[in-house]
């Protein structure tokens, strides 16, 4: 059966770079969604898990690639492995637990068992039943084809013809990690907050991006005090526009869909840092604590750029850095339905009392708990329900704030970035980059024709 793409044109066709308008079909059409799993997660680096959460052989922490289960883990070697969680017998999950220790993965149907690699090492009735004759080397558990570590952050592609995973980051996505990284020496909190949205995986990536909706979503979130005032109390009308910093946004491009985007450090604010008048309080949920950023070795890998982003990074397809010390992964569950796994990571020299102020704070920003995410959830619900009608899909949605507009600055060692007011750049950056996966039918496609990071003096 012919595909939708092959129908209608390139998926390029479903972004209107130019005009700032989207396709809705692309959101809640099936079709689409199977080949998103095969073109974009299938051969993608995708985050796995944290070296603190796999420290010690036979660690191991179950996860997703696209719809498929795996499982990251530490072999005899100490070296890092990332198999398919499924039997080679009958397909059935050799892995029920989502994290642990163990020396073997058991297939509970049969009883063929692997070691730490992923090679088969136990077969019932081998001698009697297989005659000896089961070629068990060739009978291991799929290994990913690359795996691989970047500041403690586990990632792993399927596909071989993948570049490594400095090159696929590039730039912008190994800023995106210097930027949690840079706040310590960081251990994983115990257990990932899991909860399942009727959503299109693209509409939660698109609204890390959007600041737009701060104001309206989340005002009855912020009168609850989610982002309570250090004196007690909701946030004043002046602390939340420092928060959404409307007029102070910097959007960063990187290859292959990887960009940050949301508010900016302003030279008034170091200077007023530098004046001491500025109270750190980095355990209170209505302030953060910036002093990291000027530390050398953090300096170092962020440069002036870097430092002074304080937005949200997205390494594309579907890993979202928040500034407050978590990260979520949009995991792809059909194409109306996502579960977001949401991470919380504290520097290791946190005193306890820092700890609990970080975990709580973000147990009440986002997950299931989160005020916040109850209320994007509702909006992607909606939103995600808007791109099915026959009459509906005839219309595209709207991505023009300040597209076209934004002037690029791309320093000799550094990203290209813009600086000005809210705007949905990154947004159109991203759906650029995701036809763009869509229409290669390889690596070597895609690193021949994606669109390169914009120039110094270039609009977009």
């Amino acid at each position: 059966m012919a595909m939708l793409h092959e129908l209608k044109g390139p998926f390029s066709s479903f972004v209107d770079v130019e005009n700032g308008t989207i396709a809705r079909e692309i959101f809640s059409d099936e079709a689409i969604y199977q080949m998103e799993l095969e073109r974009i997660f299938a051969r993608a680096w995708n985050f796995m898990c944290h070296e603190s959460q796999i420290p010690k052989t036979g660690d191991f922490f179950q996860t997703y690639i696209g719809e498929e289960s795996v499982i990251a883990t530490r072999d005899k070697t100490g070296a890092l492995q990332v198999l398919l969680n499924s039997c080679r017998h009958r397909g059935n999950a050799v892995c029920r637990a989502e994290s642990g220790n163990t020396r073997s993965f058991l297939c509970t149907y049969h009883g063929w068992t692997y070691d730490l690699e992923g090679k088969l090492i136990g077969v019932p009735g081998f001698k009697d039943f297989y005659k000896e004759c089961l070629d068990k080397a060739k009978w291991g558990l799929v290994k990913a084809a690359k795996v691989a570590s970047y500041k403690g952050f586990v990632f792993a592609t399927m596909d071989p013809e993948a570049p490594e995973l400095e090159d696929f980051l590039g730039e912008v996505g190994r800023m995106s990690l210097d930027l949690v990284a840079g706040q310590g020496k960081l251990v994983a909190v115990e257990g990932i907050q899991k909860n399942i949205i009727g959503t299109n995986w693209k509409l939660a990536v698109d609204n890390l991006f959007d600041w737009y909706h701060g104001e309206m979503s989340h005002a009855s979130a912020m009168m609850a005090g989610v982002m309570a005032d250090p004196n007690g109390g909701p946030l004043s009308k002046e602390a939340r526009e420092a928060i959404l910093a409307p007029n102070n946004h910097r959007i960063i491009l990187g290859d292959y869909g990887h960009a940050i985007g949301g508010p900016r450090l302003t030279p008034e604010f170091w200077e007023t840092f530098e004046a001491g008048q500025i109270k750190q309080q980095g355990v209170a949920r209505g302030q953060r604590d910036e002093s990291w950023r000027k530390r050398p070795e953090v300096l170092a890998d962020l440069g002036e750029i870097g430092r002074d982003v304080r937005g949200h990074p997205n390494i594309f397809p579907n890993m979202w850095i928040a500034n407050n010390g978590q990260i979520c992964m949009r995991m792809p569950k059909g194409h109306d339905k996502t579960e977001l796994w949401w991470f919380t990571f504290v520097p290791e020299e946190y005193t306890e009392e820092e700890r609990k102020a970080r975990i709580a704070g973000a147990n009440h920003a986002f997950g299931p708990a989160g005020l916040l995410e109850q209320d994007d959830g509702e909006n992607w619900d909606q939103s995600t329900r808007g791109t099915r009608g026959v009459v509906a899909r005839r219309y595209p949605l709207n991505f023009q704030m300040n597209v076209g507009q934004g002037r690029v600055t791309r320093p000799e060692n550094g990203p290209s970035y813009i600086d000005g007011p809210m705007n949905e750049t990154a947004q159109m950056w991203t759906w650029r980059a995701w036809a763009e996966w869509m229409d290669a039918e390889d690596w070597a496609a895609l690193q021949n024709n994606h669109t390169r990071a914009p120039q110094d003096g270039e609009f977009v």
